[in-house]
């Protein structure tokens, strides 16, 4: 079974006044087939981890691991990485004039598997995904996010996520700025792709509404740059009933 595990994990980031730590000694670890929730308030290191895993310059990493079955994902480029089996779907995902998303799909899709896929299976494939995600077929000769909507540009990214089958995806607040159809569609695309793959899934929201349609197996409340809490979803109800005042309130140890 994939395990993918994150130990003591700090990480900085050079701001305007200076290196501003943003993670400070992050445990966690996720198996093959499981569902982790990542909650907590603005500022508290969700993103940050989120792209640390896909290896963003950015952020750096002073100390700790991330492994992948025991080998080291900080050694590897981001291109390694995603053909390693790790996936990143963007809060904001970028527009990338003149590249059409079958181009892209196709393209990536060759790069992860070390050959082209078969073309009169892969078509069908795309067209089966697209159609799940209620996604009009013409968006695929468009390029790749360009004039997109925001729910638009969140199908596209779990379309990726179905087609190229990566072992663990993280998944950046995938829920913001859809409506409850666009969510209902984007959650039953996680799902279906867990269900189809058995992947390894690190949902990071701040809201418990996704979590209605993507079902936990485990919650972690991220405060201040580590976990504060962990739990299962049981945690996530408590959240929505009670916020997030406990944990900030409480005086910062470290």
């Amino acid at each position: 079974m994939s395990v993918l595990e994150i130990k003591d994990l700090h990480v900085s980031v050079e701001t305007d006044q200076g290196t501003k730590q943003i993670l400070r000694g992050v445990d966690l670890s996720i198996n093959e087939g499981e569902i982790h929730a990542i909650m907590g308030p603005n500022g508290s290191g969700k993103s940050t981890l989120a792209y640390t895993i896909a290896g963003h310059p950015k952020y750096h990493v002073e100390s700790g691991s991330i492994l992948l079955d025991g080998a080291q994902v900080l050694d590897m480029t981001v291109d390694e990485r995603a053909r390693a089996g790790l996936f990143l779907a963007m809060q904001y995902p970028v527009e990338i004039p003149g590249v059409t998303v079958t181009n892209f799909l196709r393209t990536a899709k060759t790069a992860i598997d070390g050959e082209a896929p078969a073309i009169r299976t892969w078509i069908k494939d795309v067209r089966e995904s697209m159609t799940n995600l209620r996604m009009d077929k013409s968006f695929a000769e468009r390029n790749v996010n360009e004039g997109f909507s925001g729910g638009e540009k969140k199908r596209n990214e779990i379309l990726q996520l179905e087609l190229l089958k990566p072992r663990f995806a993280v998944l950046d607040e995938t829920d913001s700025g859809l409506d409850v159809d666009a969510l209902k569609i984007v959650s039953e695309g996680v799902n279906r792709a867990k269900a189809n793959t058995g992947l390894g899934v690190l949902l990071i929201t701040h809201y418990t509404r996704i979590l209605r349609y993507i079902k936990p197996d485990f919650v972690h409340v991220f405060v201040n740059g580590r976990v504060a809490e962990q739990g299962g979803s049981e945690l996530a109800d408590r959240l929505e009933d009670e916020g997030y005042d406990r944990y900030l309130a409480a005086p910062n140890v470290g």
